[in-house]
């Protein structure tokens, strides 16, 4: 395990990585799409790359494949800002790569290429820094990470290191065809919730994780299991956060979606800076589903994610609509 100097960072994630090979053509099958672009993706990585945006010091704990896409993904990262020396390789894997299909407004089937076995869920206990964990003032990690060993036992290490500190976020992001079973994904999201102080999800995810789907219970759910804030998304409905002082609830921001597909990561990465800078929980929120918003009406994920100054015009537009 190596161990950092110097400045803690804002914000270190951990998980799912690969590369998104997205069309530029909406409305059509793949099997008909003429072009395609290429961005970096997975949900932790995506996560770093929006919060980066924001000028908060970003890292991402995961691993590539020893191969042209994992060269790619850690050159783009450093592009974008993102720190990669958490970043290794695996030999004999290769890096993931993601297709989806664009249907707007709500439909947009992914197809994931990570057989075997993708190399961020050979994330290992000596992958991991632990000194940067611990003192990293955000630690966000995803669901998908406790789908597999030897990640489900590196992401409990990390847990234990960072000893529950405030702002260590579990981000709900439940994807079925990444585990065995509905019933396991239940039990190991039941473990990690007792290390982590924020939960965030939509309703389908919270009911994997506490059996609840209606927002006002599921968010009671996630807070009896000693969570601080939980935050359920609904979609076209908003989005609700409580406390165990407090509930908020804010509308959708609403556009014209594109592809919906990085809009749950634009929201992960601008909720990591409202927190961080301590910003009232309506504001946090606000600004979380403007961000998220923004990065539906764009056809990529990762490259999508928008400036601070993008998304305060956005609410200010809004204010005057």
């Amino acid at each position: 395990m190596t161990q950092t100097a110097g400045t803690p960072y804002d914000v270190v994630t951990m998980g799912r990585v690969g590369v998104d090979i997205y069309p530029q053509q909406a409305g059509v099958p793949l099997e008909e799409v003429e072009t395609f672009s290429k961005s970096v993706g997975g949900s932790a990585t995506n996560v770093a790359i929006a919060a980066t945006r924001y000028g908060n010091r970003s890292g991402v704990i995961t691993r590539t494949g020893a191969d042209p896409f994992g060269r790619y993904v850690v050159k783009e990262l450093e592009r974008l800002g993102v720190s990669t020396e958490f970043i290794s390789t695996v030999a004999g894997l290769n890096t993931p790569v993601t297709f989806c299909e664009i249907f707007p407004p709500d439909d947009f089937p992914l197809y994931f290429y990570r057989a075997p076995k993708a190399p961020d869920l050979m994330i290992t206990v000596q992958s991991l820094d632990l000194a940067a964990i611990e003192q990293a003032r955000v630690f966000w990690t995803t669901v998908t990470g406790l789908s597999e060993e030897p990640s489900r036992q590196a992401h409990h290490v990390a847990y234990q290191a960072r000893g529950r500190r405030p702002l260590t976020i579990l981000d709900l992001d439940y994807r079925p065809m990444f585990w065995s079973s509905a019933e396991v994904a239940t039990r190991e999201v039941g473990r990690a919730l007792e290390h982590v102080t924020v939960a965030v999800g939509n309703k389908e995810e919270c009911e994997i994780a506490v059996g609840e789907t209606e927002p006002e219970r599921a968010a009671d759910a996630l807070l009896e299991r000693g969570v601080e804030l939980a935050i359920v998304k609904q979609g076209p409905r908003g989005v609700l956060a409580k406390t165990r002082d407090e509930s908020i609830e804010v509308p959708a921001h609403l556009v014209k979606v594109i592809n919906g597909l990085g809009s749950g990561d634009g929201f992960g990465g601008a909720l990591i800076h409202g927190l961080l800078q301590g910003w009232e929980l309506e504001r946090v929120l606000r600004f979380a589903n403007a961000a998220g918003g923004i990065v539906a009406t764009r056809f990529e994920c990762s490259t999508a994610m928008p400036t601070a100054a993008e998304v305060e015009a956005v609410l200010e537009e809004a204010l005057h609509v």
